[in-house]
């Protein structure tokens, strides 16, 4: 028989409650014989257009609904997407991509046409595409995105319906990776034409992956189904997802544990021992691409000077945090890069890590004082921090590291909801910000791009180097991969000398996964698909679909 879903424990949670009334219920998918999945998913997305999104709980949902030229397999290492053959020019500038035959769910057909349009779309300044530093590494694409150049002259042209020409600034060796990405997604030109930016909502949005946008509940729920016209539906095992906007990390674990949600693709480090006493089957942790940093806007007159957010950086006790606040193997972070990247040298970190943080508090006192601070004049600065995770058990510890310095150090925190943090933080609406980032691509440029002048407002520190700019900028055109590595790490030690962005620790993704889903592989890139996903026990034989995560 086929496998169906039902939430359990509706009555326990009113909150829950109220999101199962509005999707109808465990009654209704066991009446209808489908596989529905429901998923925790960190936060409320702001948007679902590609263009405009930012955050991992939005590339969750876009990348159930879009595929590019690459896509990801289950491991997210990039695969062919809607590209089914390429050709590189020997200097690595020129890519040229041959479509396969697909269409998007209303039947029209995706061609090169609609790539064409989307990188025009995204690079339009009059976009206000957030993300569209990422596509720097196209021809023009920084030119277009600042107004210098019209959107014709983006480096993508449409050679024919089926074949696509990407022209680049400098050779990209990590390009399929970044081809994988939301902000290099088509969208569909025939329906953003006639809805403006209404395209995205359910009554209109049409989609060319495995699913397509059925309801979106504000602060409830998102609510997609199967694409039917998928080019690749035929093994896909699920019918519908439901994506849970779960900002309160301790209540999904108790939703999944409850068997509310399949899976959650976070739970609090501090729960860790418990949780994995209590349902170890469906811990997950694994290693993750991605640094927690502190951005500190050098815009702000206190923390424009170099030595002050030294300071901030030294004080700072990495180790306690990583082993009793995170207590997820987290280790601690002295550089912006992680290990592991590919293309890199690495061997970079702040000159003051191997220092014990007692001493490294002196010397940030010191560095204080001689910067003009102290009594009679003392530093002064807010600290806000996400809402979600850890967050808010680590902002009154590094509080008390900062004011550990010197009693005329007065520090004061305050908690923002996720979406609005980084809003302020794109635009330099704070002072001293939390945040993380995740790698789009496995290269470091992805990780030292957020330091060019170029990338602001991802540049959140609002830094400007020019030493810095150039140093990267001639890395990227060098063709010698392990001399391009070194320059990068050059440059990234560059940056953290002057410390714009405070790193805290190396990520570990963390996921409360219900062992009878299957398909969920665990990787660097915590990217999970949907489309690979399915159920122990699900029998997808009467429906001719096989599951490809089994």
């Amino acid at each position: 028989m086929i496998r169906t879903r039902t939430l359990l424990g509706a009555l326990l949670i009113g909150a829950s409650s109220l999101t199962l009334a509005a999707c109808g219920g465990g009654g209704n998918e066991a009446d209808s014989g489908l596989l529905v999945l429901h998923r925790g998913n960190s936060a409320e997305p702001l948007t679902l257009d590609p263009h405009k999104a930012s955050g991992t709980w939005e590339n969750n949902i876009i990348g159930d609904m879009f595929i590019g030229l690459f896509t990801d397999d289950e491991n997210a290492s990039p695969i062919p997407g809607m590209a089914e053959s390429w050709d590189v020019s020997e200097d690595g500038l020129v890519w040229t991509f041959h479509l396969r035959e697909a269409t998007w769910s209303d039947g029209v057909p995706v061609t090169a046409g609609d790539f064409e349009y989307a990188f025009q779309r995204i690079l339009d300044p009059n976009t206000l595409a957030q993300y569209a530093s990422l596509l720097y590494p196209i021809q023009n694409a920084n030119a277009v995105n600042t107004g210098q150049l019209p959107p014709e002259e983006v480096g993508v042209v449409a050679i024919d319906d089926r074949t696509l020409e990407i022209r680049l600034e400098f050779p990209a060796p990590y390009l399929p990776g970044l081809l994988t990405h939301y902000t290099t997604f088509p969208v569909p030109r025939h329906v953003v034409e006639e809805h403006g930016d209404q395209w995205v909502q359910p009554r209109n949005i049409v989609t060319n992956g495995p699913f397509r946008l059925e309801e979106w509940a504000t602060n409830n729920f998102v609510h997609v189904v199967r694409n039917e016209r998928f080019f690749d539906n035929e093994n896909v095992c699920l019918d519908e997802i439901y994506y849970y906007p779960t900002v309160d990390s301790t209540a999904a674990a108790r939703r999944v544990r409850n068997g509310e949600l399949d899976l959650n693709n976070e739970f609090p480090g501090q729960h860790i021992d418990r949780l994995r006493e209590e349902i170890p089957d469906f811990v997950r942790v694994n290693p993750y691409m991605g640094t927690v940093y502190y951005s500190a806007n050098t815009e702000h007159e206190d923390l424009s000077d170099a030595r002050v957010r030294n300071a901030l950086g030294m004080s700072i006790d990495r180790d306690f945090l990583a082993r009793e606040i995170y207590r997820d193997g987290r280790p601690p972070a002295y550089s912006m890069v992680p290990p592991g990247v590919a293309n890199y040298a690495g061997g970079v970190q702040a000159r003051w890590a191997d220092i014990p943080v007692d001493e490294r508090r002196e010397m940030a006192r010191e560095l204080l004082i001689e910067a003009g601070y102290g009594p009679d004049n003392p530093l002064e600065f807010e600290y806000t921090y996400r809402a979600t995770a850890d967050n808010p058990r680590i902002a009154p510890v590094v509080q008390q590291d900062w004011q550990s310095i010197a009693d005329w150090v007065n520090v004061t925190v305050t908690q923002i909801e996720t979406q609005i943090h980084y809003e302020n933080l794109r635009a330099a609406g704070y002072e001293v910000g939390d945040g993380g980032w995740i790698a789009d691509y496995n290269d470091p440029y992805n990780f030292l791009f957020l330091a060019e002048s170029q990338s602001i407002p991802m540049n959140y520190s609002r830094y400007q180097n020019p030493a810095y700019d150039e140093l990267v900028a001639r890395a990227n055109r060098e063709l010698d991969m392990e001399v391009r590595a070194s320059m990068l790490a050059e440059a990234e030690q560059m940056m953290i000398d002057d410390m714009p962005i405070i790193p805290i620790v190396f990520y570990i993704n963390r996921a409360l996964v219900n062992p009878n889903v299957t398909g969920w592989e665990d990787n660097v890139l915590h990217i999970h698909r949907s489309r690979y996903l399915c159920f122990a026990d699900a029998d997808t034989s009467e429906t001719g679909d096989t599951a490809s995560g089994d």
